[in-house]
């Protein structure tokens, strides 16, 4: 049995949890079920987190990698991370009712590759390799773009011509993506880099809000799924400036040791992460002797995304509005 921490008080980080483009996806899905029933097939999980997927799989919807496991006919939704030409382009042949909840600021990013492709550029991609982002945005073409994970990687890009843009996985370490952009820069000095960065705001916000939780915390406990790469970075970032981290589901994976001699808790929840679950979390903290729980000044978030065409009218304000 665990031995109960000497807990003192829980400190939140703030903005924490979902950002728009989470809220506008699971609406999307949640929308679909309503106006034509169950099944709803979603390829790959909506965002990234294991409660949100298992509760819409409660509610009728079917999580699909391969086209070919949906059948003819049905609705089929993009997930936020976005999907590549080659799938959007098969989806639309096998005839599929598709709402897509690719995040808008991806989706922006998808939109400048296929500008500036026209223009004949090359990319040069920071990301991580595999992430479905990623595959997604680099699946934009069928060519001439280049996936740099770490700044080593940046030697090893040989564009063809000397027209080379630069984008970016939206949920990467600020900081990291900002290093290895150096280094491309170093090295192709005339790359063209966006007109904003493309890093999301939700993740420069969550971020920096970290970066103002760990100093004054004595361990951080980042609310995610091990397949969030935004909730993955916050941890890293907090270890980073020297705060003990760990990364929990939900309030069943914390343990009391973690506490031992730290009485000063920091939380905090990545993009896709709910806050229900960080309500469960800081019951949970009470239980190991917390009895302070406050929250950090920080940004307060107003962005809202408009849902596709089809799924009604209702803006994205008021639908947080009817949620709390």
């Amino acid at each position: 049995m665990d031995q109960t921490p000497m807990l003192t008080d829980v400190t939140l980080a703030e903005p924490r949890g979902f950002c728009a483009g989470v809220d506008r996806a699971i609406e999307i899905v949640e929308r679909a079920l309503k106006r034509f029933g169950a099944p709803i097939y979603v390829r790959h999980e909506i965002v990234h987190n294991t409660y949100v997927v298992n509760d819409l799989k409660a509610k009728g919807a079917i999580f699909i990698e391969d086209l070919a496991d949906v059948p003819p006919g049905a609705t089929l939704v993009f997930s936020a991370h976005g999907v590549s030409k080659g799938v959007r382009d098969e989806a639309q042949a096998r005839g599929f009712q598709v709402f897509d909840a690719t995040c808008p600021l991806v989706n922006k990013v998808h939109i400048e590759v296929a500008k500036l492709a026209r223009e004949g550029y090359e990319f040069v991609m920071i990301g991580h390799k595999g992430h479905p982002e990623v595959e997604g945005t680099m699946g934009q073409l069928s060519e001439g773009i280049y996936l740099v994970e770490d700044v080593a990687d940046v030697a090893g890009v040989q564009p063809r011509g000397d027209k080379l843009a630069v984008v970016t996985q939206t949920t990467l370490s600020v900081d990291d993506a900002a290093e290895i952009l150096a280094a491309v820069k170093r090295r192709f000095p005339h790359v063209r880099e966006p007109k904003k960065q493309d890093i999301c705001y939700a993740t420069q916000n969550r971020q920096d809000a970290v970066k103002l939780l760990a100093p004054k915390v004595d361990v951080v406990v980042v609310v995610g799924s091990p397949t969030s790469s935004n909730s993955n970075r916050l941890r890293e970032l907090a270890e980073r400036l020297a705060t003990p981290a760990y990364m929990v589901e939900g309030a069943a994976d914390l343990r009391a040791e973690w506490f031992t001699d730290r009485p000063r808790v920091g939380l905090t929840a990545g993009a896709s992460a709910p806050e229900v679950l960080v309500q469960e979390v800081i019951a949970r903290l009470r239980a190991f002797g917390a009895t302070s729980v406050r929250a950090l000044p920080g940004v307060q978030e107003t962005v809202h995304f408009p849902l596709p065409k089809g799924l009604g009218d209702k803006s994205m304000q008021e639908v947080a509005a009817s949620r709390s």
